[in-house]
């Protein structure tokens, strides 16, 4: 079965992977939307207020064509400070039980050249832990909660996933 995998890729990879932190930066209004933000940060790189004011903007742009495409009006804002640059994640509710996602990335602390990401590209394993902790907060919050739409809604913007991700 061996014969199939990249042996070499997938141990220098192993060696290579370590925990990332992760800060929830609370909710805020972006393109029209109600969008819980998040920071990821590698080693040796931090995020504040002054590097999340881009990842909105691009967020904003984003989910204010939301509405037109059946939005919910819920959307997470995921700004990774990578080792090999940064990364913005706008992953928004949307009818049906479906969520649609935007990656942008560029070079980092350089959000001027913060750019769509290639085809296909897909969360990497740091981003998707904070993404699978949202799914479970929709569900248990939204889907199966209880009370009216603001009660709701209050319970998911406080239901967050910080510290150590793996």
């Amino acid at each position: 079965m061996t014969d199939l995998v990249d042996e070499a890729a997938l141990l220098a990879l192993a060696r290579g992977h370590h925990a990332r932190t992760a800060r929830a930066w609370g909710t805020r209004e972006a393109g029209g939307q109600l969008v819980k933000v998040y920071a990821i940060e590698a080693p040796g790189r931090t995020v504040g207020e002054a590097e999340l004011a881009p990842a909105l903007r691009v967020a904003a742009d984003q989910l204010a064509l939301g509405r037109h495409a059946g939005a919910l009006g819920l959307a997470v804002l995921i700004l990774h400070a990578g080792g090999d640059g940064d990364y913005v994640l706008v992953h928004s509710w949307i009818e049906g039980h479906m969520s649609e996602l935007a990656i942008w990335t560029g070079p980092a602390g350089r959000p001027e050249e913060l750019r769509p990401g290639r085809r296909g590209l897909a969360p990497c394993v740091w981003e998707a832990a904070v993404l699978a902790h949202e799914r479970e907060a929709f569900v248990r919050r939204i889907l199966d909660g209880t009370g009216t739409a603001a009660e709701r809604v209050r319970a998911w913007a406080d239901d967050v996933t910080e510290g150590e991700i793996r």
